[in-house]
């Protein structure tokens, strides 16, 4: 598995190149970045050059279609992103995430229906450049009443709405706060297959009942409660080599400084990593 970051977690970053220069001087192998800002920054060949300098890959971008909204959004969202795809491509990136909320204002049946066909659409976008889709449910209670009626949370559910949507390049991002906020265990990552995971989130949750839990109140790893020694030995058992990225949602920006905050971060992964027995 390669040990990831995003900028969620490490404060106010300036650039891409402190964020890359940061991952790399910690020894991360992975980070979670749009690869058509870098080369906007940078040139295709300067990107690439420099992701080889710092021993890094771009672990995922995120998809930049509005697909829970209107028509016109999603048509501005699908116009730019063939220009994503294969930015993305070019630097190696093979993988492209978006998240489920668990709740909608819209009728939930309608909203599937619109949004099945929008996300196909999408997965057949991105797997014209090589790229995989990965749908990720959100399982903080909270965030289940925060809109009318209630859509998809569970890992069983998001598994049926893949084969729903059936493209071979579809798949979960499956992250360790959703995970423990459903209240899985080490099992239910066991009963996957490796290729059905595009992409892992890692943090932590505070002590707290789980219906307590806020989605965007998480700590660093193994600061917490969830049990990441399991779910990295469970990963690791069903074969998953990709990425393991963390990401830290906070009410606020955090005041430390990037640099403490990306120490911080090496001392969880070393920690959690060490746990499962996979340093």
């Amino acid at each position: 598995m390669l040990q990831g970051l995003s900028r969620a977690g490490l404060g106010t970053i300036e650039n891409n190149e402190q964020f890359l220069e940061l991952a790399s001087r910690y020894q991360f192998q992975s980070v979670d970045l749009e690869a058509k800002d870098l080369i906007n920054e940078l040139g295709a060949e300067r990107a690439n050059e420099r992701l080889k300098e710092l021993g890094l890959s771009i672990g995922t971008i995120g998809l930049p279609v509005e697909w829970r909204a209107s028509d016109a959004q999603f048509l501005q969202g699908i116009s730019e992103l063939p220009a994503a795809a294969a930015a993305a491509s070019s630097l190696g990136c093979t993988r492209c995430c978006t998240y489920i909320l668990p709740s909608t204002d819209y009728s939930a049946a309608h909203f599937m229906a619109i949004a099945t066909k929008r996300l196909r659409i999408c997965a057949d976008i991105l797997g014209a450049y090589g790229i995989k889709l990965g749908l990720e449910f959100v399982g903080p209670h909270h965030l289940r009443t925060q809109w009318k009626n209630p859509f998809i949370w569970t890992l069983d559910e998001t598994i049926d709405w893949i084969d729903a949507i059936h493209e071979p390049n579809v798949g979960l991002l499956f992250d360790s706060y959703h995970w423990y906020t459903n209240e899985l265990d080490i099992s239910d990552i066991l009963r996957l297959k490796a290729e059905q995971i595009v992409h892992v989130h890692i943090n932590d949750a505070k002590d707290l009942p789980v219906d307590q839990v806020l989605d965007n109140d998480r700590l660093y790893p193994g600061e917490g409660v969830i049990d990441l020694a399991g779910f990295l030995k469970g990963l690791h058992e069903i074969g998953y080599q990709g990425p393991v990225t963390q990401e830290i949602l906070t009410p606020a920006t955090p005041n430390d400084s990037p640099e403490n905050l990306a120490a911080r971060s090496r001392k969880g992964f070393d920690k959690v990593f060490k746990a499962a027995g996979l340093l």
